[in-house]
């Protein structure tokens, strides 16, 4: 359902982990769209845990929360994609914990 524009698949690539698994993903492409082709959906919503993905892909309606690099709470689309990151999907609320 989600790939590329034909323009947008030229040029180097990064390999970044998409929960664990190696992805490769196009310099300059985001973290939500490398979640978008790979998984279909960015994340579950903390009340009826349904699937959830980015609706405006500009940082404004939080719809693609993810985990980047340890760091939850993240607007993947916001987030370039750099080579080695770890990308998972936000399952739920982000737990809090106390220091």
């Amino acid at each position: 359902m989600f790939r590329p524009l034909p323009d947008s698949s030229e040029g180097p690539t990064v390999t970044v982990f998409v929960e664990g698994q190696p992805v490769e993903a196009y310099v300059g492409e985001t973290a939500a769209s490398v979640l978008l082709r790979h998984l279909g959906t960015a994340r579950t919503t903390s009340i009826s845990e349904s699937p959830r993905a980015p609706f405006c892909m500009m940082g404004c309606c939080f719809d693609c929360l993810a985990e980047i690099d340890g760091k939850g709470s993240t607007q993947s689309c916001l987030e370039p994609v750099r080579d080695g990151m770890t990308i998972a999907r936000q399952m739920s609320a982000r737990k809090v914990v106390a220091r």
